[in-house]
């Protein structure tokens, strides 16, 4: 089930990363910043709701519930201990996916819908990205790495990192599929513009940031 939704959420250009057992889930949750969790409420070590209960302690992280098990009393427990959504299996993916945008949409203000470098602007939501007064159309992996690259901007990012967060693969020194989708996106956001803001650092990998 975990493998299905997550290539599933890549496919729709979400960066995604999955925890095997509660205590991982919990480690996951509190030392990483997530716009949302899925969460399954039969986990081993620890279940769903334990994970929950301790979670909202330190961080208020948007929680979508899956579980087996649809009791009202089931439900009524995920609520309380602070989930903002339950979905009961079995479930169709296309009304998973929907829960999912329903729950980024109504992410608390101080997440970020908009990042903004120099004059490049990258609508998260509306998943748009303009240069100036132009609008630049990607495609769903080229936004992805933009967006990788835009959170993160004005840090180098390896080959490696950028293959284990877009594509999901470990780094083959052999294949240069990084390079050429940073030629490709560098095409559409830089090219054009006097004002360079894609940059490859030699030896180490890639960086988002206004030098000028």
């Amino acid at each position: 089930m975990a493998a299905y939704l997550r290539k599933g959420l890549m496919e729709a250009s979400y960066t995604v990363d999955t925890a095997n057992n509660g205590k991982d889930a919990l480690f996951l949750a509190l030392h990483e910043d997530f716009d949302l969790i899925v969460l399954d409420v039969m986990l081993p070590e620890l279940d769903g709701f334990e994970v929950l209960k301790r979670l909202r302690i330190q961080k208020q992280t948007p929680v979508l519930l899956l579980t087996a098990r649809d009791t009202v009393e089931d439900k009524v427990t995920g609520l309380e201990l602070g989930a903002d959504d339950y979905l009961s299996k079995p479930f169709a993916y296309a009304e998973f996916l929907a829960r999912i945008r329903s729950l980024l949409r109504r992410a608390p203000r101080g997440v970020r819908d908009t990042l903004v470098i120099a004059d490049l602007e990258i609508d998260l939501i509306k998943r748009r990205v303009r240069r100036g007064q132009i609008r630049v159309d990607l495609t769903a992996q080229e936004f992805s790495l933009l967006q990788l690259l835009a959170e993160r901007q004005g840090e180098v990012l390896t080959r490696t990192f950028i293959t284990s967060q877009i594509w999901d693969m470990n780094f083959d020194s052999d294949t240069n599929v990084v390079d050429v989708a940073v030629k490709r996106l560098r095409a559409k956001i830089d090219n054009a513009f006097e004002n360079k803001l894609l940059h490859t650092v030699r030896g180490m990998g890639y960086v988002l940031e206004d030098r000028s």
